[in-house]
């Protein structure tokens, strides 16, 4: 199977994950902490265990690295060229909480860059994908429909923020990027609003991890927007000196 053509079988991967994970979303699991103080549950380690499970079964000379497995036994300290970048849950706090905005995520990396990927919602039951450079929506199994990112709206433009942001914050922040209407979302759902044309623009003046974002950057760049490190220039991945932690970014819908 070639790059291209493998976005539809992680599509297929998340939502197995998602029908897994949305029975135990609001149950009252148990909540563990991790070394780095971030919450982890079951349904973390379950999602886990059934996707590398899958891409083991799928893509078995890809290597594959895991959130979850990563914060038990450490970052891997070398990987090839081409590997996926799996978060079994992306926004386990907001989970935790009780809200919807959580989500499966599978990336594809080559030479660096994110070249394909998958991001289900188990609570909408969306799924975004790419397929053949291009990206596609279903939402519960239904017909995939190409998404594409829209063109800057003059008066209108919609930045998406952490829920925990700071009025201050964003009031500098639309100064600083002149959006007009600040929305608080959760999870990579935010590059998948971008990706569809429903927000343009999410700045993230913060530490994320690569597999927060490595699948909703193909899903974005495939709809024709595009993330930016801080300051201008390409997101690399494959950071292993840094154990996989990004800088800054500013993720963009189409210009």
């Amino acid at each position: 199977m070639s790059y291209p053509d493998a976005g539809p079988v992680l599509a297929d991967i998340c939502e197995a994950a998602g029908r897994l994970v949305l029975p135990l979303w609001r149950s009252g699991l148990t909540v563990h902490t991790k070394s780095d103080e971030s919450p982890v549950t079951e349904a973390d380690r379950r999602a886990e265990h059934l996707i590398l499970a899958e891409l083991a079964r799928a893509f078995p000379d890809i290597h594959v690295v895991s959130e979850e497995h990563a914060s038990e036994y450490g970052a891997p300290e070398a990987v090839g060229e081409t590997f996926f970048l799996v978060d079994p849950i992306d926004g386990t706090k907001a989970f935790v909480r009780g809200d919807p905005n959580y989500t499966v995520n599978i990336g594809l990396v080559s030479k660096g860059r994110a070249v394909g990927g998958a991001i289900m919602a188990p609570v909408t039951g969306e799924t975004w994908f790419t397929r053949g450079g291009r990206a596609f929506k279903r939402v519960n199994g239904g017909p995939e429909v190409e998404v594409r990112a829209r063109t800057w709206p003059k008066g209108a433009a919609v930045a998406l923020m952490s829920h925990t942001m700071k009025p201050e914050t964003i009031a500098r922040y639309a100064e600083e990027y002149g959006f007009d209407h600040p929305q608080p979302m959760d999870s990579s759902i935010k590059l998948c609003r971008l990706a569809e044309g429903a927000a343009d623009l999410y700045p993230r003046h913060g530490p994320t991890m690569e597999w927060d974002i490595c699948a909703g950057q193909a899903i974005l760049e495939a709809a024709g927007g595009r993330i930016e490190a801080h300051g201008g220039g390409p997101f690399a991945y494959g950071k292993v000196a840094d154990g996989f932690r990004n800088g800054w970014f500013i993720a963009r819908g189409a210009a």
